[in-house]
């Protein structure tokens, strides 16, 4: 498998997920500052322009969601989606809320030009994201962590949809200290061996 990822991107968490899962991959990181992902060279590969991409045998995959559900699949062994549909349910449930609604807000700090044409809607998106992402983290403290992980003790793929997202709350404005289990989560994931792999390759 061949991953293209960017580094402190979302696609980080595909790289964290193949790592749980003990699976053999090919990192191929993209210059989002140089604008590789709008080349016509990596457009081929994902049209969107955008990262992950998972080059696997059966074509490319995309979509973060995607991805991750892909890997629990091929690897049941590694047990990264719970066997109680309930709680397969809830972790999903955390992962679609950062998908739509969390990295949206995160977004809104440099990719205004997604949603809007005028600069001046830029600096008003820009201005919202501190009290946006704030609320996300009040969100995801009352209601998406039940103990150190997404489903208290056990981990699943919404830790590492979840982990790289809070991998960005300082630089979003928001005061992590307000907000303990993020901190005890965050923590709890840095101890992982899969979390220390993929941050001594850069990727974080």
């Amino acid at each position: 498998m061949q991953l293209y990822y960017a580094p402190r991107t979302i696609s980080v968490a595909v790289a964290i997920a193949l790592e749980e899962a003990g699976l053999e991959y090919e990192a191929i990181k993209l210059d989002f500052a140089g604008g590789e992902q709008t080349k016509p060279a990596y457009k081929q590969i994902n049209p969107k322009g955008r990262v992950p991409a998972l080059v696997v045998d059966g074509g490319i995959l995309t979509e973060t969601g995607a991805l991750l559900d892909y890997i629990a699949t091929i690897a049941p062994e590694a047990g990264l989606v719970p066997s109680d549909p309930i709680m397969a349910a809830r972790m999903r449930e955390v992962m679609y809320y950062l998908a739509s609604t969390m990295h949206v807000n995160h977004a809104h700090k440099m990719r205004g030009a997604r949603w809007a044409d005028k600069q001046s809607s830029w600096k008003d998106m820009q201005g919202k994201v501190a009290q946006t992402m704030t609320a996300s983290c009040d969100y995801i403290s009352s209601n998406g962590l039940r103990g150190p992980f997404v489903l208290g003790d056990e981990f699943s793929l919404a830790d590492a949809y979840l982990y790289v997202v809070c991998s960005w709350l300082e630089g979003d404005g928001v005061d992590v200290t307000a907000f303990p289990k993020i901190v005890a989560f965050r923590d709890a994931m840095e101890a992982r061996a899969s979390v220390q792999t993929v941050r001594a390759a850069g990727m974080l």
